[in-house]
C-alpha cells in the first residue's frame, strides 16, 4: 500500500542561535533537510512527500531540493502555519489519498534510519497508529521551583521522536476535531489518543535518531555521519 510523507520543516530553530532555519544548515557538505529527505526517498514504500516550510523559505526549499535531488518528482512543496500542529493540518490537505497511510516526521530529525522507517511501517499495517521512541534513559524527577517534588519510576517511560505514523483519513479528522476545541497536542499522537479512539503502538527507535535543536546536536550529528561513513567504508573494503 505505500505511505505518503508529510515532513516538517517550517520551524525557526531559535534555540539554534543561527540565521537561518536550521534545517537549511549544513551537515557534511549537504543541508540537514537533504540528509533526511534521501532516507525517505530510499524508501520503496514512500510514494510522495509533502514539505512543509515557512511561506519566506518556499523559494529557498525549491532551489534546495533542485540542487541536490534534481530527478526527484515525488515532492511537493507547501507552506506551514504559526504552530507545528498546523504544519501537520496543512500538509494533510495536500496529501494525494486520506486512505492511505501517512507518516509525520521532523525535518530536524535527519538521522532517521531504513531500520525504523521499516519497523514503523510494518507495526503500520498492523495497529493503523504507531510511533518510535526510545526507553528514557536518565532518572526523571518532577521539579517545582527548582526544588524535587518526586522522582518518577522510569520503567514505563519512553522518549518518543518521528515518524509517526496513521491513517491519513484519521489522522485529519483527528486535526479537524482539535481545531474545533482549540486543543493543541504535543505531537501527532496525542490527537489520535483524545479524538482517534485507537491505541497507539509504540516501536522501538534508535538513540542517534535526534532531533536538531542547539549548537551542541551539530557537533553530535557530524559524529553520527562520520561514524555511519566509516561503517560504510568498511562494508565496502
Amino acid at each position: 500500500m505505500g505511505y505518503e510523507l508529510i515532513l516538517l520543516a517550517a520551524g525557526q530553530g531559535k534555540r539554534m542561535f543561527s540565521t537561518k532555519n536550521k534545517i537549511l544548515l549544513e551537515l557534511m557538505g549537504k543541508p540537514v533537510i537533504i540528509h533526511c529527505m534521501e532516507t525517505f526517498l530510499a524508501d520503496v514504500y514512500c510514494q510522495n512527500i509533502v514539505l512543509v516550510a515557512q511561506e519566506e523559505e518556499l523559494e529557498v526549499m525549491q532551489q534546495i531540493v533542485q540542487k541536490y535531488l534534481p530527478e526527484q518528482r515525488n515532492v511537493e512543496i507547501v507552506s506551514g502555519g504559526k504552530e507545528r500542529q498546523d504544519s501537520v493540518f496543512k500538509g494533510l490537505n495536500h496529501i494525494k489519498d486520506e486512505a492511505h497511510y501517512v507518516l509525520v516526521h521532523d525535518g530536524a530529525r535527519p538521522f532517521v534510519t531504513p531500520a525504523i522507517l521499516s519497523s514503523v511501517y510494518q507495526a503500520l499495517e498492523k495497529n493503523q497508529a504507531v510511533i518510535a521512541g526510545v526507553p528514557v534513559k536518565d532518572t526523571i524527577k518532577r521539579v517545582s521551583g527548582m526544588k524535587v517534588e518526586e522522582t518518577v519510576p522510569r520503567d514505563a517511560l519512553w522518549q518518543i521522536q518521528t515518524p509517526q505514523a496513521f491513517i491519513g483519513r484519521e489522522l485529519k479528522q483527528a486535526h479537524e476535531l482539535a481545531r474545533k476545541q482549540s486543543f493543541l497536542g504535543t505531537d501527532d499522537a496525542s490527537l489520535i489518543e483524545k479524538f482517534g479512539h485507537r491505541q497507539v503502538k509504540v516501536v522501538m527507535a534508535d538513540y542517534e535518531n535526534i532531533k536538531l535543536t542547539t549548537p551542541e546536536d551539530l557537533l553530535i550529528g557530524e559524529a553520527i555521519l562520520r561514524k555511519r561513513m566509516e561503517q560504510v567504508e568498511r562494508k565496502e573494503v
